[in-house]
């Protein structure tokens, strides 16, 4: 291993991490972000009446493809036996926010904090572009690991 950078083989070359030695363990990542939208928009949202149909349906099955997709997107990922991914939402209208919150599981030898961040993303960028026909200044924010369990790292529990 090249200076302790578990990516890179002696001569300094990319390479994929071999974890076949490792034990299978139950493993869970919680990703969440932000999305702030206009008021309006959220009413429309709210009531199914933006142009490109309903909006929290497509980006819940939108955040479930991807996260069972990761390792097709981010090039060190090992492609995962998920066992779990949902997309769940909470509104707020009062802040016109929506927060999202991606949940992934596996019971495997590394972890699935990339699968969730992955699913995460891509659910709130359908929610842009679901939503920007009506608004552009759409803001996906504060995207973060909330928790992870499993493995040798143990568990992690953001603030």
């Amino acid at each position: 291993m090249s200076d302790g950078f578990s990516h890179m083989d002696d001569d300094g070359n990319a390479r994929m991490v071999d974890v076949s030695a490792k034990n299978d363990t139950a493993r869970t990542a919680i990703v969440r972000c932000v999305i702030r939208l206009a008021p309006e928009t959220l009413r429309l949202l709210m009531e199914n009446a933006l142009p490109k149909g309903d909006v929290l349906t497509t980006a819940k099955i939108a955040g479930i493809q991807a996260a069972k997709r990761t390792a097709d997107m981010i090039p060190m990922c090992h492609p995962l036996p998920i066992s779990y991914v949902d997309v769940r939402f909470t509104v707020d209208e009062g802040e016109s926010t929506i927060s999202l919150e991606c949940e992934v599981r596996t019971t495997y030898k590394t972890g699935v904090e990339m699968e969730a961040l992955v699913g995460a993303q891509i659910a709130a960028a359908t929610i842009y572009d679901m939503c920007k026909a009506v608004q552009k200044d759409i803001v996906i924010d504060n995207c973060r690991l909330a928790f992870k369990s499993g493995g040798k790292s143990g568990t992690f529990q953001a603030e």
